[in-house]
């Protein structure tokens, strides 16, 4: 048969739960405040545009690197053979659009 507790005994495992409600009760509170809801709702959209923005930067940067690839050469040097045509289509153009201009007025 169980032992019977002294009232003391009794008392003062009551009084160690009531501490322990009252920190989760604590706990709870500060997990729900307002305040502290939006900041964890601020840190994670902050998170989330910060990753957003690294990855487009690499996107970004390797499409440049591409495109710098197609008019340099390894060693710097300015690829004449792909600047050249992509000049001469742009004059082209340019100018066609010119005389059209022209000829409406």
């Amino acid at each position: 048969m169980a032992q019977a507790k002294a009232p003391g005994d009794i008392e003062a495992q009551i009084a160690r739960s009531r501490q322990r409600l009252a920190v989760t009760l604590d706990e709870i509170a500060v997990r729900v405040h307002p305040s502290t809801i939006l900041g964890d709702v601020k840190d994670r959209v902050s998170d989330s545009v910060d990753r957003t923005v690294g990855q487009a930067c690499v996107r970004v940067n390797g499409l440049v690197d591409r495109a710098r690839s197609q008019v340099v050469a390894p060693d710097g040097s300015p690829r004449m053979e792909r600047i050249v045509p992509a000049a001469v289509v742009t004059v082209a153009v340019v100018g066609a659009v010119v005389v059209s201009r022209r000829k409406r007025r």
